[in-house]
């Protein structure tokens, strides 16, 4: 049976998954939890950590036979506690980069493992343009070439100039495309304007795709806005790990610099005991990565259909069997199908 409770706040977590591959077994008994304790997964505060708790938290209870609860999170909270208390059990969405150091100390203290990579190709962040105004201006494929054609982004309140759609005011990515703004130099041409919520953003996003219009725009994925609309991410060259520190600093004094967004790793965090009690769990995690595109994809359901999390997994289990099944033994795999119905 799955609990829901508000307990423990969930985090961002990384750790490398040293269990080698489980032992040939019969299929009933990898079809088995291998633990009594409660295995309480982290639903974090954003779309896709949150779908995926529920999609794990269904495979492990009705599925596996686990007792399984879910719990709310965030990262910082929800690392802390698994990494100090060994709950919860699972983070299935941890973006350790807020929490590199502590998170490295505790896999080598061997309090936590990184199962899989939640995002196999890794999280996506920059700047994008629609691919039909792509399509129509072929030579748009670098930040660059975009800033050297304001005319076709124009500001729909100041047409002389064009418009970069930023961050929301407080926001992370607002210090970050603020920095690069200035960067690029962008202020005799370009208008930074910062919407003042992410579904403001997002509706300015929709409106333009929409209406087929040119737009240049801050994002990040996976998200559903990605999955929904065909958008091209602009080449901004090569990561640079110090400038983007600066950039994103607030008390840093150095000149504002170019660089691409890096790439976040986000990983199946857990606690230790996860492995050595349950190893047919651990095995199970380790296989249920899947790539930007199949999470934005899953977004666009609940976004859509404005579902929770609770509805936006169980419509990735009755229309991705495809893709879960090859996570699980078939005995697993029957029993979820049964429940699902």
């Amino acid at each position: 049976m799955i609990f829901k409770s508000g307990g423990i706040a969930a985090a961002m977590a990384v750790a490398f998954f040293a269990a080698t591959s489980l032992p040939a077994t019969a299929q009933d008994d990898a079809a088995q939890c291998g633990t009594d304790r409660t295995i309480d997964i982290a639903e974090m505060t954003w779309p896709s950590a949150a779908a995926l708790a529920h999609i794990h938290a269904t495979i492990l209870d009705k599925g596996f036979g686990c007792s399984v609860e879910i719990v709310t999170g965030d990262t910082v909270p929800t690392s802390s506690s698994m990494l100090t208390r060994g709950t919860p059990a699972v983070a299935p969405e941890l973006w350790t980069s807020a929490i590199e150091d502590a998170w490295a100390k505790g896999i080598e203290e061997g309090t936590v493992v990184q199962l899989a990579d939640a995002i196999t190709d890794g999280t996506v962040e920059g700047w994008f343009i629609p691919d039909y105004t792509q399509a129509e201006y072929p030579e748009l494929t670098t930040a660059e070439a975009v800033i050297a054609r304001p005319d076709i982004f124009p500001d729909p309140e100041d047409s002389s100039k064009g418009r970069l759609y930023s961050c929301p005011p407080g926001w992370a990515c607002e210090l970050s495309t603020s920095a690069l703004y200035e960067a690029y130099d962008m202020a005799d041409s370009w208008n930074l304007f910062s919407p003042g919520s992410g579904g403001a953003l997002d509706a300015s996003i929709a409106r333009a795709f929409t209406r087929e219009e040119p737009i240049l725009f801050y994002y990040w994925g996976p998200t559903a806005i990605l999955g929904k609309y065909p958008a091209v991410q602009l080449d901004q060259g090569e990561t640079k790990p110090d400038v983007y520190a600066c950039n994103t600093d607030p008390d840093c004094t150095d000149p504002a610099g170019v660089t691409a967004y890096p790439s976040s790793p986000a990983v199946v965090g857990a606690a230790a005991w996860v492995r050595d009690e349950a190893p047919h769990v651990a095995d199970y995690f380790s296989k249920v990565g899947l790539t930007n595109a199949e999470i934005s994809e899953l977004l666009v359901y609940g976004d859509e259909n404005q579902a929770d999390a609770a509805a936006t997994a169980e419509n990735f289990l009755r229309t991705k069997q495809d893709v879960w099944t090859s996570w699980v033994p078939d005995a697993v795999a029957e029993k979820v199908l049964a429940e699902l119905g």
